[in-house]
């Protein structure tokens, strides 16, 4: 029987077996990946024109009199051969004008390519994608209990991220898998984030030779001429707040822009820790931070992708406590935006964050304020985008879940107006006229799964009707959900020989590189 005959649109269908349907249809799981958002609502933009400017002004000051250390001898030589001046050994002061000369080259745009190309996805301008957290040492499980991760559980959420439509990417450890020596750890990692999904990931960038590791992987799964001309994984490295930049994250910065993958150059930002304790000076200061990197991206090979990165945060004056959702974070959101888009690079910022201990109300508000500032202030890159609880501590499982579904609404939302169907829709108004009611019209019943934004997770029937159901909070809804979601996943399986040269791979890796904890300071 048609999928229109279902629905009730053929004649001789009763408005009983229309609402059947209804019923069916609203019960049926999609995992279909969303393409990359389009964003069609206006941005919020805070500052004028003349403050956008002075906050280029101020960190271009900063760069050119105050200077950032950059701790790393190949960095330092970079540099040099770039015609900046070198004070103190390390300390790097660029000039404005070889600043903007280098950021000049960063594309605004480009395409993650996945390994299902249907999975690819534009990014930059006005598209953005949202991407799973990553580096929770805690797991909140299945059963809702704390506990240390292990590489199954980072295979579960690997596999989550590829059935979660509105989840861009498979990112890369989510949790860290506490079962398998550190040494070691990224190799697993980047194949679980391969062999469980075929949505683009993200690439360890603990060390230099962990990021080449990662690349060698991708060359593996994607060959090495490919990742030349393509963007197929993405890095992330932190700066040290204030105005440093250390050897590791240098070293794995290099090993991407070597082989022309995107890196996030993120700033780590404590409001009022590592910044000062005043929004549009902090905002200055970061963005020295993040253009000092995005131009060493550049030096080291031109024209390579790089991402305006950061992670926000706000330092509780009566604790010390790093918090999230504070007004603050969401107008700092807003300025980056805007400082961006003045240098047209594409930017990532942090999504659903906060400092709950438990999936509790206060990790309900705390994501959602962080989420609409994020979409309101174009970030492209919408990272710890699911899971993200107790300040980072612990990614959890029914929190993710939720999170993913709050994506999809916030993906509808910055869709904007539909005007596809508008005609058609006000022909039902006459065919129903004064006093009727539009529920089993053939518009309707055409239309109902995309008119409006349907929630699976969130009980909206009469408390009667709930309690019948079993009284079931959303904690116990959203892990009901991650259940079923992992025993109907189907593997998206690698091509047998790419799948066995990474096995390869990771074994004489990890014959190569010492397990002793106490060596792994150079892995």
């Amino acid at each position: 029987m048609s999928e229109k005959t279902d629905s009730g649109l053929m004649p001789g269908r009763t408005r009983r077996g229309g609402r059947a349907a209804l019923r069916k249809k609203r019960a049926k799981r999609s995992t279909n990946m969303l393409p990359a958002l389009k964003r069609q609502l206006p941005l919020v933009e805070p500052m004028t024109q003349e403050q956008v400017e002075k906050i280029d002004d101020a960190s271009m000051s900063i760069l050119e009199e105050v200077g950032v250390v950059f701790r790393d001898d190949q960095a330092i030589a970079d540099w040099k051969a770039a015609g900046a001046l070198i004070k103190d050994d390390d300390r790097v002061h660029l000039d404005r004008g070889l600043v903007r000369e280098l950021i000049a080259t960063i594309p605004s745009n480009f395409t993650f390519h996945a390994r299902n190309s249907v999975n690819n996805l534009p990014f930059g301008n006005d598209h953005c994608i949202f991407v799973p957290m990553t580096g929770a040492p805690y797991l909140r499980d299945l059963e809702d209990k704390r506990r240390g991760p292990t590489l199954d559980d980072l295979a579960n959420f690997h596999k989550l991220s590829h059935m979660l439509p509105a989840i861009h990417s498979s990112a890369h450890h989510i949790v860290e898998p506490m079962d398998h020596v550190v040494a070691h750890r990224h190799l697993r990692i980047t194949y679980s984030s391969m062999k469980h999904s075929d949505k683009t990931f993200m690439g360890m960038t603990t060390s230099g030779k962990n990021a080449e590791d990662v690349l060698n992987m991708c060359a593996i799964l994607f060959g090495e001429d490919f990742l030349e001309t393509h963007a197929v994984v993405t890095g992330n490295c932190n700066g040290n707040s204030p105005l440093v930049w250390d050897e590791t994250m240098l070293s794995a910065m290099r090993a991407f822009n070597k082989r022309n993958q995107p890196v996030l150059c993120s700033p780590f930002v404590l409001g009022g820790a590592n910044t000062p304790a005043s929004t549009a000076p902090a905002v200055a200061q970061l963005n020295a931070e993040a253009l000092s990197a995005l131009a060493y991206t550049q030096v080291v090979r031109k024209g390579c992708p790089a991402i305006y990165g950061h992670y926000l945060s706000t330092v509780s004056m009566a604790s010390g406590a790093p918090m999230a959702g504070t007004p603050e974070i969401s107008l700092m959101n807003f300025m980056i935006g805007q400082m961006a888009r003045y240098y047209d690079v594409p930017w990532r910022t942090s999504n659903t964050l906060g400092g709950a201990k438990t999936f509790d109300a206060q990790a309900g508000y705390e994501s959602a304020s962080t989420m609409m500032a994020a979409l309101m202030s174009g970030a492209n890159y919408l990272w710890h985008s699911a899971g993200w609880n107790e300040a980072g501590m612990h990614c959890s499982m029914a929190k993710f879940i939720v999170d993913a579904e709050q994506c999809a609404m916030g993906y509808r939302m910055a869709e904007g107006i539909r005007w596809d169907d508008f005609d058609e829709a006000l022909s039902a108004v006459r065919d129903i006229g004064p006093g009727g009611h539009y529920l089993g019209h053939p518009h309707t019943l055409a239309n109902f799964q995309t008119a409006f934004f349907m929630p699976r997770l969130f009980d909206n029937n009469s408390i009667e009707q709930w309690a019948a159901d079993g009284s079931k909070e959303i904690t116990e809804r959203a892990l009901d959900e991650a259940r079923g979601l992992l025993e109907s996943y189907e593997e998206p399986k690698l091509d047998v020989a790419i799948d066995e040269a990474l096995r390869d791979y990771i074994d004489r890796r990890e014959r190569e590189i010492p397990s002793v904890e106490a060596l792994n300071t150079d892995y």
